[in-house]
């Protein structure tokens, strides 16, 4: 493969890496939000493209373009599900925006393990990005709740499984469900790109 060639794959998975930073500011607005008790729980389409990023992007590539979109967003682009700054690392579901780059890295390091990139494969792969996702968000959660902005509250782990998890992972394993359909189908175009 000469310089050129390589160069101009190196530019296509960057300008993909942006792509999906860009989706990722897409899904954020794309939300529902679910009213549970005191807590307002926010569904929206970002682990579908984090998920979707490191099943085409792979670990290193899909996790990047989740970082960019952190970084920009962290920044004070208003581009997370309720706003945007440096502020937002203090808010305890800033662990949930981390599960993203979690998702997206080792959805695309265990295809990347796996070989062919079978539709069970991707399910597979899928589901323990949500995983990914969850642990990140809970216990950034839990900690950030309990110990950092305590403020005379406090929650425990069976009302932090109940809402923050058990409220929204069945619609995320649909999600994941969704983005390894839709890799599949965009596999073979992706390769000719890349």
């Amino acid at each position: 493969m000469s310089q050129g060639q390589q160069s101009s794959i190196k530019a296509r998975r960057l300008v993909l890496c942006g792509f999906f930073a860009a989706l990722m500011a897409v899904g954020a607005f794309i939300k529902i939000m679910i009213p549970l008790g005191i807590w307002q729980v926010t569904f929206s389409l970002q682990i579908f493209f984090a998920l979707l990023s490191g099943m085409l992007l792979g670990s290193r590539a899909g996790f990047t373009s989740v970082a960019v979109y952190l970084i920009i967003g962290l920044t004070g682009v208003p581009i997370f599900a309720h706003g945007g700054g440096l502020t937002y690392i203090m808010k305890p579901t800033f662990g949930f925006l981390i599960g993203f780059a979690a998702a997206a890295f080792i959805t695309g390091r265990l295809l990347e393990g796996l070989g062919t990139k079978s539709l069970g494969k991707l399910l597979f792969a899928g589901v323990i990005g949500v995983l990914a996702y969850y642990a990140c968000g809970l216990v950034y959660y839990y900690i950030m709740f309990n110990y950092v902005l305590t403020g005379g509250q406090a929650i425990g782990v069976i009302e932090l499984i109940s809402v923050w998890f058990l409220s929204t992972v069945i619609p995320d394993i649909i999600l994941s469900v969704l983005a390894a359909i839709v890799a599949k189908r965009l596999m073979p175009r992706l390769r000719e790109l890349l």
